[in-house]
This record gives C-alpha cells, sequence and structure tokens, in this order.
C-alpha cells in the first residue's frame, strides 16, 4: 500500500517560531488533509503492528534534517494512523531522504511488520 503527501507546511517544522494558534490550525489542516487523502487511497487495516517507510522528497535542494522532517510531518502521520483506524503506536518508521520535487512531497508506503 502506498500514496503520496504533500510536503508539511513549513510552520510545521520544529525550528519555526510561530504563534500556538498559527501553528494549531496548520497542524489541524494538515493532518486532516493526510487524512483524507489517504482513506482516498483506501488503505487497508493492517492486523497487527505496521512499517511505515516515509521517503522524504524536498522542495528545493537545501540541506535539511530527517529528525526536523519527522517532527514536521508528525500531523500527517497522526493522519494515517486515523485513516487506517488504528493508533500511531502501532506504526514503526522507516524514513530516508530522496531528490527534490518541486512543491516537495512525502512517499509513504505500509506494510505488516513481520519480525
Amino acid at each position: 500500500m502506498s500514496l503520496v503527501l504533500p510536503w508539511p507546511p513549513a510552520i510545521l517544522n520544529p525550528n519555526v517560531r510561530a504563534h500556538w494558534a498559527r501553528k494549531a490550525d496548520a497542524t489541524k489542516q494538515y493532518r486532516l488533509h493526510c487524512f483524507v487523502l489517504a482513506q482516498q487511497a483506501k488503505l487497508v487495516k493492517p492486523k497487527g503492528r505496521a512499517v511505515l517507510s516515509l521517503t522524504f522528497c524536498p522542495p528545493d535542494k537545501r540541506r535539511r534534517d530527517d529528525d526536523n522532517m519527522l517532527a514536521a510531518f508528525k500531523a500527517g502521520r497522526d493522519g494515517i494512523a486515523q485513516a487506517l483506524g488504528i493508533d500511531d503506536y502501532k506504526l514503526s518508521l522507516m524514513i530516508e531522504v530522496g531528490e527534490p520535487v518541486k512543491g516537495g512531497q512525502v512517499k509513504v508506503s505500509i506494510r505488516e511488520y513481520v519480525a
């Protein structure tokens, strides 16, 4: 199962100092957007734990920390978990940084966790 989600809004980056209300609004909207896209992709609920593979394709060639990209994507991860009908603690993560794409995107792949 896979889908492509939009790049998280810049205000969700942990290094951005913005008013809490603006950040909360952006978080809510991004989570909802990712939730809707995940529902439209008709993702199948995993039976147990799942591996969430994320490939961050930034909007430009500037260097970015993978931990900041992951933190900015937290609302997206929550939206995916909500669409799957599971708690996000059941999602193990694999992350990588891909080549830049105009506008940026996050490629998401989900598979059952096999120990």
